[in-house]
């Protein structure tokens, strides 16, 4: 047998109605290759969608695909992530089983502090899932969990959540796999990497979901495996990535400094991430015509991301009687000593931690998970 597995498709997640169409063009382009190529079925392994309530048009744009695999008589199985998960239990994703259109495979047991997991049996094959959380609170739960026995099937386990072994020595929270049941094949969600090791899977994001990946990833990705032990990454490339840097000194000269260098590029149907940096040491980053800019390459391009987040302006002279650091440390005091907050006490850990520097080659992703695990364990 042969199936697909995907996951980490955040369908609704950009505000570029752009870039959400390229979803969308991602997901279907996905659903076409499984009926292409006749697959038995699909794997969704979370992050179907973006949030626990997706906008109408994203669902009408979704749901058309899933009656597109259901007329091909290809079953779809999949998870909550934790994006698309709900504490109340009540997600878009009740929705699609209702209507026939897929199956939630997160069938449990709880019994002396272990938690079983039902198989969901498709022809030869048993398919096992737990969903991902918010603030990876779904490791300690899969650290507990066995799967009830399915002697003789294909044994699949689905999981949205980080693996040790991806993340390396990075301080949050993750599962060690090699504690995980032995299954035939791990289905994996939630980090957006290309793995594969001993047939544990993360198939990366159908789409990127940020600027950052597009920039570090170029496109998205997905698996077909067949039972026989074949493991293929297929990836999905619908628009050409263009990444265009510019250091800028002279905010008059911005405009004619970004001209030249967008025309060594084809920028035609192209997605245009523009980044700005340097200290504008003539005139104000105001001065820089960034509306006129815009709208001069979107009339080519299919649609443009731009930072200025690394661009600043030499309007205050910095010395030793006024610092920025001095300005925040005597703002930090002036909050401690007012505030009611039971909480104060903690103000300085938390900005502490959130001035933690990204380590060279560190995913976003793993760099948000990481702050926000420490943060947690402070507030906790």
């Amino acid at each position: 047998m042969k199936f697909a597995h995907t996951g980490d498709c955040h369908l609704g997640g950009w505000r570029h109605p752009e870039l959400t169409e390229l979803t969308i063009e991602s997901f279907r382009f996905f659903v076409t290759t499984c009926i292409k190529e006749k697959l038995d079925f699909v794997l969704i392994a979370g992050d179907l969608f973006d949030t626990a309530y997706p906008s109408i048009e994203t669902i009408k744009e979704s749901f058309n695909e899933f009656r597109r695999l259901k007329e091909a008589n290809i079953p779809v199985f999949l998870i909550a992530g934790s994006h698309d998960y709900s504490v109340s239990g009540k997600t878009f994703l009740d929705v699609l089983e209702k209507s026939g259109f897929a199956t939630n495979v997160f069938n449990p047991e709880e019994k002396n502090n272990t938690i079983y997991l039902l198989p969901t049996i498709y022809k030869n094959v048993a398919i096992y899932g737990y969903p991902g959380k918010r603030s990876a609170l779904e490791v300690s739960d899969i650290e507990r969990i066995k799967l009830h026995e399915s002697p003789g099937l294909f044994q699949i386990l689905m999981l949205h959540t980080a693996l040790r072994d991806a993340i390396g020595n990075l301080p949050i929270p993750a599962v060690d796999q090699d504690k995980l049941p032995k299954v035939n094949y791990t289905a994996l969600g939630h980090l957006h990497v290309n793995y594969n090791k001993n047939n544990r899977v993360y198939c990366g994001p159908l789409f990127p979901n940020n600027a950052q990946e597009l920039e570090e990833l170029k496109g998205g990705s997905f698996y077909i495996v067949d039972t026989n032990g074949k493991v293929e990454r297929r990836e999905i490339k619908l628009k050409e990535i263009i990444i265009v840097e510019i250091n800028l000194k002279d905010a008059f000269k911005a405009q004619e400094l970004i001209n030249q260098e967008i025309s060594k590029h084809i920028i035609k149907d192209k997605i245009i991430i523009l980044k700005l940096s340097g200290v504008i040491e003539r005139g104000k980053i105001a001065d820089i015509p960034l509306a006129q800019i815009e709208s001069e390459i979107k009339k080519s391009a299919y649609v443009l991301l731009k930072s200025t987040s690394k661009l600043y302006s030499q309007e205050l002279e910095v010395n030793s009687v006024f610092e920025p650091e001095n300005l925040e440390e005597k703002a930090l005091e002036k909050f401690m000593q007012e505030s009611k907050s039971p909480f104060v006490s903690l103000t300085r850990q938390i900005i502490s931690n959130l001035s933690t520097e990204k380590k060279e080659e560190e995913r976003t992703q793993i760099f948000e998970e990481r702050i926000m695990s420490e943060i947690t364990k402070i507030m906790q």
